[in-house]
């Protein structure tokens, strides 16, 4: 039995956003007690390997390997885990869902690394980079098909099979929305027209869908209170705005060597994110002539970024984007006000908030 343990630390006086919130070292073992417990072992099948290669539990050649090195934050499995854990002492019966969301979370990474032809993820090669296209797409459909089955194994948790259904049928719904994010956002590849409210609509499908959907499972699996589990629907849906458009903004102003990338990497590739969705709303004159010049090219000059930078400061997209993302952050924990929390679920709801609007990497 899962139980939680008691006392909750905070960050004490550490800077916001540049340490992880105590949730994600608390369930990180749980998380990965799930999923490894999802994914079969590699000499079952070929995918199998490559799939275990995505998750950073092993080399190219199957070696294991240090996954404090190759793994990612793990959000979404650990908002599972908290919003089952805030609802009930025992979040034991939400384990093969968490490992459910991030399973369907990568599936949708190594598709995505093919598409934008990314040929480093989490400090190591891409699948598809690694073994080809075709190879890649198997492996990030047997992830799916992994996380689905690893959705039907929390009716061996003393979950009816009503509720079986429902958090199957919501996991699939979410990663639908999720697709359907996918391709909105491969068509703004090709548009400079493109709307705030049409680019937050395409946020909430590709990013925040799974992120609601994390929240809303793990709340629904502690309890029947219908309240409850909306309100941590609804807390899901505002931290997906905040978790993606904190990503665009460190995208073009995030510190090169915390992030590990180049910082004009998205400017470069022409990425409509919200700051220059933004600028492309509010820009006239020479302004929008340049950007829509320069957007309009197939490769960008050290020229062509700087100009690029310089509108976005002319028109406050770097101020507004933050403002932006404070103000969804407001709008996620007044979402839980109608749930009667414990008080370190409440502290640490407020934690993760902060750190999300305010984190560097």
């Amino acid at each position: 039995m899962v139980q939680n343990d008691g006392a909750r630390q905070s960050q004490g006086n550490q800077a916001p956003g540049t340490t992880l919130p105590g949730m994600f070292s608390r369930y990180k073992s749980s998380v990965e007690k799930g999923l490894y417990n999802a994914v079969p072992g590699a000499d079952n099948f070929e995918a199998y390997r490559l799939l275990r290669y995505h998750l950073g539990w092993v080399d190219r050649q199957g070696g294991p390997l240090d996954t404090s090195v190759t793994q990612g934050k793990a959000l979404r499995p650990t908002l599972c885990l908290f919003a089952c854990n805030a609802l009930a002492d025992d979040y034991s019966q939400s384990l093969p869902a968490a490992a459910a969301v991030e399973l369907i979370h990568n599936f949708s990474l190594v598709h995505d690394d093919i598409q934008d032809q990314d040929v480093e993820r989490r400090h190591q090669p891409t699948v598809w980079h690694l073994w080809g296209i075709s190879k890649a797409l198997w492996s990030g459909n047997a992830m799916q098909c992994t996380g689905d089955l690893s959705m039907l194994n929390v009716a061996g948790q003393s979950i009816s099979p009503a509720t079986v259904l429902r958090v199957s049928e919501i996991l699939t719904e979410s990663y639908l929305e999720m697709i359907q994010g996918q391709c909105l956002d491969l068509n703004f590849e090709s548009r400079t027209d493109i709307k705030a409210d049409e680019y937050l609509y395409m946020i909430a499908c590709k990013t925040g869908a799974l992120i609601r959907c994390a929240l809303q499972i793990g709340a629904l699996l502690a309890t029947e209170d219908e309240t409850a589990v909306k309100a941590f629907a609804e807390f899901g849906n505002h931290l997906g705005q905040v978790f993606q458009i904190r990503d665009d903004y460190l995208g073009i102003w995030g510190d090169q060597a915390t992030l590990g990338k180049a910082t004009d990497s998205d400017i470069r590739r022409r990425k409509k994110s919200y700051p220059v969705v933004f600028a492309l709303e509010r820009a006239s004159g020479t302004a929008m002539e340049d950007l829509l010049r320069i957007y309009g090219q197939e490769e960008l000059e050290e020229d062509d970024v700087q100009r690029v930078m310089a509108v976005l400061d002319e028109v406050g997209s770097q101020e507004y984007s933050q403002r932006l993302t404070e103000a969804a952050a407001a709008r996620a924990l007044e979402a839980l006000k109608p749930v009667s929390l414990p008080r370190w679920a409440q502290t640490e709801a407020e934690e993760l908030v902060d750190f999300l609007a305010r984190r560097e990497y």
